[in-house]
């Protein structure tokens, strides 16, 4: 069995965490592993969807997907967590938890961010029609010492996920030695 490990994509909403997560998940798949991602907005419609984006709803949901990971992963599963997790404090108690946890910054200006706006959230929270929404009126905690940042805005995706295989590759992860 593989050893299994979390890859957890950390970033601003709009950073590319998710992006970066299926074209990771494909790469993985395609070298036999068996992988999950956790998206945090696939699991709301799942797992958390009794929760709003309260700041407590949003610390009870990123712990059901760090608890639904840990197990995971301790199954031989490659987990790859795309999930704002904008505090350091919550991410620090997740890599105590979490034997083998790989914290990815996900990198990119709020401005480009909101440029970006996949979901058309960033309009509605500079509007103030969202509350509390991170990087406008709720702040994101940057990493202090990720493993890996990724620069989506200056990078292209498959340069950003090339370098997370590289890095995985490099710490014995791909070869199950990790």
């Amino acid at each position: 069995m593989d050893k299994g490990f979390v890859v957890w994509l950390t970033g601003l909403p709009g950073s590319g965490k998710t992006t970066v997560a299926v074209d990771l998940e494909r790469k993985l798949r395609d070298m036999g592993k068996r992988v999950e991602v956790m998206d945090g907005d696939e699991v709301r419609k799942g797992l958390s969807r009794d929760l709003g984006f309260s700041k407590e709803d949003r610390e009870i949901h990123a712990m059901r997907v760090a608890y639904v990971s840990k197990l995971l992963s301790r199954n031989g599963v490659a987990v790859i967590v795309a999930l704002i997790s904008p505090y350091r404090s919550f991410r620090q108690a997740i890599r105590e938890d979490i034997e083998d946890f790989i914290e990815v910054f996900v990198r990119c200006p709020a401005e480009e961010c909101a440029k970006r706006d996949p979901k058309g959230l960033w309009a509605k929270a500079l509007a103030g029609e969202i509350k509390d929404f991170t990087g406008v009126d709720d702040p994101y905690e940057d990493p202090e010492d990720p493993e890996l940042v990724l620069d989506t805005c200056a990078e292209e995706t498959s340069e950003s996920v090339g370098k997370l295989m590289d890095w995985l590759g490099a710490h014995g992860y791909l070869d199950g030695t990790g």
